[in-house]
């Protein structure tokens, strides 16, 4: 079983459907046959690489509300990732364009660190307040979690893996994927948001009982 899922580092529903994903899949009985695809998805594709907007101030913006709504918004999203054990620091976030960490993202997938690289990335955005759009900052992570620093560099100084995010944000949309996190199951079964654990593994399983379901007809 493959799934794939769409989202974005500096997307905080994105790094609580992870957390909620992650309970589901541990309660999932075929857990050890599933592969689990990271696919980029840029939530704020004209961020500057050196932007330092203040993130309340940009969610209001977008939102067309205040300031202070923007910050009651960022509390009641904390709370929500509290409850899976995540100490959201939205004080200390700024915007921030994900292009490059999509790209590193991807390097580590061909090292097999894909989810340690995915994680690092969410929790120096959300917990220590780290700009995921330096390079300096990026190579440092990237390192961290196991993945070649010569490369790194290469990749961070060239275009290598532009093609592949684009290719996943096209993916996208042709998917009508619209929001993240999206999860989607053998292409044949979509979740959309930050769902419930429970929800997760109902998915999962009755993915599971699908694609077997299936198979036995073709043994058939």
């Amino acid at each position: 079983m493959i799934v794939e899922i769409w989202s974005d580092v500096v997307c905080p529903w994105c790094y609580i459907g992870k957390r909620r994903f992650e309970a589901a899949l541990a309660h999932f009985d075929h857990r050890d046959e599933v592969e689990v695809v990271w696919r980029s998805y840029e939530l704020d594709p004209a961020a500057s690489t050196d932007s330092h907007v203040d993130l309340a101030e940009h969610l209001a913006t977008k939102y067309g509300t205040d300031r202070t709504a923007a910050l009651a918004m960022m509390d009641r999203v904390s709370e929500v990732a509290a409850s899976v054990g995540l100490s959201y620091r939205f004080d200390l976030a700024k915007r921030s364009s994900t292009f490059d960490a999509h790209r590193l993202i991807h390097l580590a997938a061909s090292a097999g660190r894909a989810d340690a690289m995915k994680e690092r990335l969410m929790h120096a955005y959300f917990v220590e307040g780290a700009d995921v759009a330096d390079r300096s900052s990026l190579s440092e992570m990237a390192t961290e979690v196991g993945l070649d620093a010569d490369q790194v560099s290469e990749v961070l100084a060239g275009d290598r893996f532009d093609a592949e995010v684009r290719l996943d944000e096209a993916h996208a949309r042709e998917f009508g994927i619209t929001g993240v996190p999206c999860f989607v199951i053998d292409r044949a079964f979509a979740l959309s948001g930050a769902q419930e654990s429970a929800t997760i593994l109902e998915a999962l399983n009755e993915a599971w009982d699908a694609s077997n379901l299936i198979g036995d007809s073709t043994a058939r």
